[in-house]
């Protein structure tokens, strides 16, 4: 069982960044792969990027890749987000999610949080 629980959402100027945070309980952390994923209003959810278990492979949506960077800490059960140079289409809720294997897809993803809002302006 993994929980988690995402921080450091808000607001951002357009070209500002954020780095998003999502903290995890249980022991066996190092072993999922983590993800994040965001949903826009009216739009379903889509990949952002990924943190293999073994800590060897990062993926990133097309979208972001350049912009943002996913790392994560197996000691402090961590895996961040930072999101550089945001634009409004970047607008959405942000979720952290965990996974055995190493995918983009988000029916892959066993434990979910609850999500953090970004709000970009333009």
């Amino acid at each position: 069982q993994v929980q988690l629980m995402e921080s450091g959402g808000g607001l951002v100027q357009a070209g500002g960044s954020l780095r998003l945070s999502c903290a995890a309980s249980g022991r066996t952390f190092s072993s999922y792969t983590m993800g994040w994923f965001r949903q826009a209003p009216g739009k379903e959810r889509e990949f952002v990027a990924a943190f293999s278990a073994n800590g060897g492979s990062t993926y990133y949506a097309g979208s972001v890749k350049g912009r943002f960077t996913i790392s994560r800490d197996n000691a402090k059960n961590t895996v961040d987000l930072q999101m550089n140079s945001l634009q409004p289409e970047d607008t959405a809720i942000y979720y952290c999610a965990a996974t055995p294997s190493f995918s983009r897809v988000g029916s892959s993803y066993k434990y979910w949080g609850q999500g953090t809002q970004v709000t970009v302006s333009s």
